[in-house]
């Protein structure tokens, strides 16, 4: 069983919860940490993953910050439409310091699940910041093709961009497994597509954006980045597929 990912934290500003959970600066009382891990509990088994009980303080902790989202900035060089339709975007998004946990379990899913576990920890105050440091969406995830070009390698590296705050001064991480990497621009084709993230609709995206886009030697092919920006309560939760430039 795997852990919880990025799109089952995000739920927990969704309907299922109530209001005085996020909006309540108090201490939660024991009663209200049991609902919270209760329901967390019940999300993840949907996804077939689990959460144990000592994520109880940082899935309190991501809630109570569940609107405080910075969004990762970028410049849009293009955007490319059809009867009204975006069909892809091409982006810029700019250097900086991303937090990287590379996992390889047996499924895409709970390779990002268990990665976005280690982010989340650190993310809570296990770092050398000591305090909970903001979240940036989107959070992605770095998949590399087998040979065949069909087939995804079983790591998986599920990273976040570091906030404004601390670009400039990346607090540390206290756990071996996950790194903090200065990264260079990168320039993508983006294309929007909604619902779950797995290795059988991430494929289906890649193919469709290739069939959209033809044969083009500009863009990388042993290598695509799923972008995840909603939770799995929205029924057609917002997800992008990121083909990567060669160059800039």
């Amino acid at each position: 069983m795997a852990l919880i990912s990025l799109e089952d934290l995000e739920g927990l500003d969704d309907e299922q919860l109530d209001d005085d959970i996020t909006d309540n600066p108090e201490p939660m009382d024991e009663e209200e940490r049991d609902r919270l891990l209760t329901h967390w509990q019940a999300v993840a088994s949907t996804h077939q993953v689990s959460v144990p009980a000592e994520m109880t303080g940082p899935i309190q902790e991501m809630t109570r910050n569940s609107t405080q989202r910075e969004p990762l900035p970028f410049a849009n060089i293009s955007r490319h439409e059809k009867m009204g339709e975006v069909l892809f975007e091409e982006r810029v998004y700019p250097a900086g310091y991303w937090a990287c946990v590379t996992r390889g379990e047996l499924l895409y899913e709970q390779s990002i699940s268990m990665g976005f576990m280690k982010l989340m920890r650190f993310i809570c105050k296990e770092n050398s910041a000591g305090r909970f440091l903001g979240m940036t969406v989107p959070v992605i995830s770095n998949i590399h093709m087998m040979e065949d070009g069909n087939t995804f390698e079983k790591d998986v590296e599920t990273a976040f961009y570091l906030p404004a705050e601390f670009q400039n001064n990346p607090p540390q991480t206290f756990d071996s497994d996950i790194t903090i990497v200065y990264r260079e621009p990168i320039r993508v084709v983006a294309r929007t597509f909604f619902g779950t993230t797995n290795e059988e609709t991430v494929s289906r995206q890649i193919r469709l954006l290739w069939e959209i886009l033809g044969l083009r030697d500009d863009l990388r092919s042993d290598r695509y980045v799923v972008a995840a920006y909603e939770n799995p309560g929205v029924p057609r939760r917002r997800n992008e597929i990121w083909f990567i430039r060669r160059d800039l």
